[in-house]
């Protein structure tokens, strides 16, 4: 949306005033943006239009691949700076012409971290995603299990590729036995969070969407007063704790236990358009 004629943070111009201070909005996309049947509702997308219009910095902080975050602007109807991806692993900045450049990637040889869940969930199924955003897949892993396709290949072929992101599913756990074995696995070398039942995402040591999102801030220059970041799941604990220390840190009502305790607000569940309200409550 366009912002001519509003400015913001103390800007002025020929026929514009001092709206509001802007503040950088930072949205989780599967159970915060989007419901589960991969429906946004209208009142989440006038709420997304209005605070862009506002003059705020509004910008998608995912686990999903690029190729699965681009295509979803044009139906949200905003144009983010940047964008992240694959849980931080990977940042977007919007060129010109409406496109996205790899602005920054951490990557890592993924083949201690397989072979240690290999040998753990030996009938797990295993993707890794590379800097490119394309996947190898190795295992059953369900069609409807990822949101982007990818090559399926012998487990061995995971092997020595420079990751982003590693994802790991194994559908004979439930929640806690799994959380259990993971804990037990002890991955200090690299960063992980568990999303919905029996999913893992592991990435490089230390990066998280927290991480990346505090380098775009940095970049943006927007005060750590000023960050609102909405999440659910449990790859976004990090970041809520992030914009929760000076910020706003907004849980979905629909948000497990350890999530709600990682931020510092409560908005309504996903199918109750509880984004929309929580972002109506931002300054205009």
């Amino acid at each position: 949306m366009s912002t001519q004629g509003r400015f913001v943070d103390g800007g002025s111009g020929a026929g514009g005033s001092v709206r509001t201070k802007r503040w950088l909005v930072a949205l989780d996309i599967d159970g915060t943006t989007m419901r589960e049947d991969g429906v946004v509702t209208d009142t989440v997308i006038a709420a997304l239009r209005d605070v862009e219009a506002a003059g705020h910095e509004v910008m998608l902080s995912t686990g999903r691949s690029e190729g699965m975050t681009v295509p979803l602007l044009e139906t949200l109807g905003i144009e983010p700076k940047y964008l992240v991806c694959a849980n931080g692993a990977l940042t977007l900045a919007r060129r010109p012409d409406g496109s996205y450049d790899r602005v920054h990637v951490e990557k890592f040889d993924p083949s201690e971290v397989l072979r240690t869940v290999h040998g753990a969930l030996a009938n797990a199924a295993f993707g890794v995603e590379d800097e490119a955003g394309q996947f190898l897949l190795s295992g059953n892993f369900p069609d409807d299990a990822m949101t982007v396709a990818g090559e399926h290949v012998p487990f061995e072929r995971l092997l020595g590729v420079e990751a982003t992101r590693v994802v790991v599913i194994s559908p004979g756990h439930d929640t806690e036995d799994f959380l259990q074995i993971v804990e037990q696995m002890g991955l200090h070398k690299v960063s992980y969070s568990v999303g919905w039942t029996s999913w893992l995402d592991i990435a490089p040591e230390g990066v998280t969407k927290a991480t990346a999102m505090e380098r775009v801030r940095e970049w943006l220059d927007i005060p750590r007063s000023r960050v609102f970041a909405a999440g659910d799941g449990r790859n976004d604990i990090d970041m809520l704790r992030w914009a929760s220390t000076s910020g706003r840190g907004v849980v979905m009502g629909q948000a497990p236990e350890d999530v709600v305790d990682a931020g510092n607000e409560l908005t309504g569940g996903v199918t109750d358009d509880g984004l929309a309200a929580a972002l109506d409550s931002l300054p205009r």
